[in-house]
């Protein structure tokens, strides 16, 4: 399978790249980047040139303009394996106008931030016809380590959006405790320690404690990507009719982070929103 991928951001690059590494591939960005593979002219270079074309754009007009722009030379029996995180609504429209040019789309959108997207070992959540997944699984394990099919068009993206929603409550948790421990003359490095003790030991503790306690916050997923995924969380449950108030807690905390200026930076950023 010939491969072309479209969003050469900071994890839509070194997702290209291992992919690379097993398939014949062409990279697309609409800001020109040195790669180190092939960088395609055009998006009708990428859909003359390959089987399986990898999306992976910020937002949900992101994604519809490339579409509205791939559909003009896509060819029938093409897959499409849209990894960018958007409303699974939007991402259901689209599958849907493709199909009807003979076109597959599958969403596929990912778990984890860049140190995993460069080691290949991101989580991977599935939506779309099964058959086409199972077709395009050695393209996926190309990124992924660990890899689930949720359900039809968009239940990839559900489950990303719930996925992000948590990790904002838990996220959220941990910076209230930490910046309380610190307003009470705690030692950070042993409040952390303390905390991995017992059952407040988290992944976001283990990996995000020495970027709060040196405020620094080099980004390997944005404010403004939580952001934008933490409020379609909140449009999730206003379907469901769920009240959800710690997660509309998040959606808060996050908004005051953009008006502060932080939406390039880390999402740990958001301890200054919670305790500056």
């Amino acid at each position: 399978m010939k491969v072309a991928f479209i969003g050469l951001g900071i994890m839509g690059m070194p997702m290209a790249t291992n992919v690379a590494k097993k398939f014949d591939l062409i990279g697309y960005d609409v800001f020109p980047k040195e790669t180190p593979f092939p960088f395609a002219k055009s998006y009708k270079e990428c859909c003359e040139f390959a089987d399986v074309i990898i999306s992976m754009v910020p937002k949900n007009e992101h994604v519809l303009s490339l579409y509205n722009e791939l559909k003009k030379d896509l060819r029938p029996g093409t897959i499409c394996i849209d990894m960018s995180t958007i409303s699974p609504e939007v991402s259901c429209q689209v599958a849907k106008e493709l199909k009807a040019q003979g076109v597959e789309l599958i969403d596929c959108p990912v778990v984890k931030s860049q140190p995993a997207a460069v080691k290949g070992e991101l989580g991977i959540y599935v939506g779309g016809d099964k058959a086409i997944f199972e077709k395009v699984r050695p393209i996926l394990e190309c990124m992924g380590k660990n890899i689930i099919h949720m359900g039809p068009n968009g239940a990839g993206l559900l489950m990303k959006i719930l996925h992000n929603g948590l990790v904002g409550e838990i996220q959220n948790g941990v910076n209230e405790i930490l910046g309380l421990a610190k307003a009470e003359g705690l030692d950070l490095n042993d409040v952390v320690t303390a905390l991995g003790y017992g059952g407040a030991q988290c992944f976001y503790l283990d990996t995000k404690a020495k970027n709060i306690m040196a405020n620094e916050y080099p980004t390997a997923f944005s404010v403004g990507n939580m952001n934008k995924d933490v409020h379609f969380a909140v449009e999730v449950a206003d379907k469901a009719g769920k009240e959800t108030p710690a997660l509309r807690r998040v959606c808060k905390v996050y908004e005051k982070a953009m008006e502060m200026g932080l939406e390039k930076e880390d999402f740990s950023a958001s301890f200054k929103a919670v305790n500056d």
